[in-house]
């Protein structure tokens, strides 16, 4: 089997917001072996590269993307180690699917991620966050394919991780597996849990437009949610463009239609000044600029 090759693929095909210019080149990797060789052409050639995987908490420049999106969408799939009680899920795996597998298997732990947007990869990255619980609450250790093409598995601890930020943020290297320490529970009871989850998401209206998650980070030191900070203000249902805040979550900015990612782009920068001009808060972005941009 041979590697997917796209050139000039639009990124608003493969990320969750619905929005984004061409991918210079677009490669699906069949497996490992296809992988190991894109990887090290891209660091031997010094070509830019982006590891995709469910296209959540991105938004992608209306240019588009210079050099080559690694689509890990085929790097699916869970399995269970018996021997070090671990789960075991491959890094394209979407991060909702993953807690439905888990439960499955009637292990508990990984409910607050179900109807998540996100892959398992972004996930760790990331080290994503809600309802109280993070990925690294969880995590007991990780398979990387590193900048030599070796594969390594390490072993994690929450200490290593922050709020949204785990050390895989700073190198190269393509996180290939998460191995999850959970817990054995009684599948109805995880069900529950995972329906009420869903439920307060879809009472957000995160599935109610196209969108990529909370656009901002919750600070504590605000004394509330980010969301409740711009629902204060009266933002909810501003538009510029295509781009709206959510009259349903004022944390999130949904597509409700043909938005580009200039109006999101306009609409974020909007929200931070009339925040700073209120509380003097500065917000920090959770959503993550991609491509060209012109700043």
């Amino acid at each position: 089997m041979r590697s997917r090759i796209l050139f000039n693929e639009p990124m608003s095909s493969h990320t969750s917001f619905r929005i984004g210019g061409p991918a210079d080149v677009f490669v699906t990797p069949q497996n490992l072996k296809e992988l190991k060789k894109i990887y090290h052409l891209c660091l031997n050639e010094e070509l830019p590269f982006f590891l995709l995987g469910e296209g959540a908490n991105s938004l992608v420049s209306d240019r588009g993307i210079r050099g080559i999106v690694i689509d890990l969408s085929l790097f699916s799939g869970s399995f269970f180690e018996p021997e070090k009680e671990l789960f075991g899920v491959h890094c394209g795996m979407a991060a909702s699917q993953a807690s439905l597998a888990a439960r499955y298997l009637a292990l508990s732990g990984m409910e607050f991620l179900y109807s998540m947007p996100g892959s398992v990869g972004g996930s760790i990255w990331m080290n994503a966050r809600c309802y109280g619980f993070s990925v690294s609450d969880i995590l007991a250790a990780v398979e990387l394919l590193d900048d030599n093409l070796q594969l390594r598995r390490l072993r994690v601890s929450p200490e290593e991780f922050g709020y949204k930020k785990s050390p895989f943020q700073s190198g190269n290297s393509i996180i290939l597996k998460g191995f999850f320490h959970l817990a054995p529970g009684n599948k109805e009871q995880i069900k529950d849990k995972m329906d009420q989850y869903k439920q307060d998401r879809v009472e957000k209206g995160h599935f109610l437009f196209p969108c990529a998650g909370s656009i901002f980070k919750n600070n504590r030191d605000f004394g509330r949610p980010t969301g409740k900070v711009i629902d204060s203000l009266g933002l909810k249902g501003y538009k510029i463009g295509g781009a709206e805040i959510s009259q349903s979550h004022a944390n999130l900015i949904v597509n409700t239609g043909k938005s580009e990612a200039a109006d999101v782009l306009k609409l974020i920068e909007f929200i931070e000044e009339k925040v700073y001009a209120a509380f003097g808060y500065k917000l920090e972005r959770e959503i993550l600029l991609i491509g060209e941009w012109s700043n």
